[in-house]
């Protein structure tokens, strides 16, 4: 008999595109992942996704299964989320999505004393606009806006993508190329350094090295890791480089860990909104959720200027 958890990991991969991302959203391990595709396709009798190095592809026996049990698989999670509210004496339930760093580097320390249940979903921003539109998400946070008529987007910070290095990084040499702007001397500098990356962040090094040198980057980084906060723990007080939003790397910067090397002459600033409808039930439990995110992320000045908007 076909087990109900094989197609939620199908569904998974199928929306994050690779096993790591799938693991992520259903909060199982990646083994666990593997396991269940490979039940499902020999249940099934056929491959759902081709393997590539960067990414799970949909076979088209994949896509059709994906289309025939995605909208079932929705009602049942929605029904469970209710059922879940039910079942803590009608303790509020709200569901959020954001990125997996942003929820790890700002909300994670403060589940425990939160006086209502919360649901995190990790994805791409389409599909949490798409899922806030139709009441399957209370809250975003989100760089991109939709066109969504009925959904609200108050900005809250501004977030810079840098480079940045361990404390163990000279910049002796750097220095006086980005103090005469030697952009070949710099692009250089740059290229003989140890890099840290993710599959995920990618398109962050491509876009500040595009943006300030005008082409695509002609290197890979040298290490892989599963996620922004992997790169930080790797660059904490070490010898490295990686291109990674600045908030994400505040407390480390602060404790001298790792210290910003250049933001670029073409600084790259993405602009963060909270994303709601524009009824809510959830106001109260949605307002406190903001209130964290004002305190780790925004100075207090900030804080009273979105307030007053």
């Amino acid at each position: 008999m076909v087990n109900l958890e094989w197609f939620r990991t199908f569904k998974a991969i199928y929306e994050t595109g690779t096993l790591t991302g799938a693991a992520e959203s259903l909060y199982v391990s990646q083994p666990g992942v593997s396991l269940h595709l490979s039940s499902l396709e020999s249940y099934v009798g056929y491959k759902l996704f081709d393997r590539t190095s960067r990414k799970m592809v949909s076979t088209e026996r994949g896509k059709i299964l994906y289309n025939y049990i995605q909208e079932s698989l929705c009602k049942l999670e929605e029904a469970e989320r209710h059922f879940h509210k039910s079942a803590e004496k009608e303790k509020p339930t709200i569901s959020i999505g954001m990125c997996f760093e942003t929820f790890q580097f700002t909300l994670e320390s403060y589940l425990p004393s939160l006086e209502f249940n919360v649901i995190i979903k990790f994805g791409d921003y389409p599909q949490m606009l798409s899922d806030l539109d139709n009441g399957i998400l209370d809250l975003i946070i989100t760089p991109h806006k939709g066109d969504y008529k009925g959904l609200v987007y108050t900005p809250f910070f501004k977030e810079r993508i840098v480079v940045i290095g361990g404390s163990k990084t000279s910049t002796e040499e750097l220095d006086p190329l980005l103090k005469s702007k030697d952009l070949n001397g710099i692009q250089d500098w740059l290229k003989r350094q140890t890099w840290y990356g993710t599959t995920g962040d990618m398109e962050h090094l491509r876009r500040f090295w595009h943006i300030n040198f005008g082409k695509r980057p002609d290197f890979k980084p040298n290490y892989i890791v599963p996620n922004m906060s992997s790169i930080i723990r790797c660059l904490s007080g070490g010898n490295g480089v990686a291109v990674i939003p600045d908030f994400l790397s505040k407390k480390e910067l602060d404790s001298g860990n790792v210290k910003q090397i250049w933001e670029g002459y073409n600084v790259i600033e993405n602009t963060l909104y909270f994303g709601t409808r524009k009824k809510t039930m959830y106001m109260e439990e949605v307002k406190q959720i903001q209130e964290i995110f004002l305190k780790e992320m925004v100075s207090d000045q900030d804080q009273e200027a979105i307030i007053l908007n």
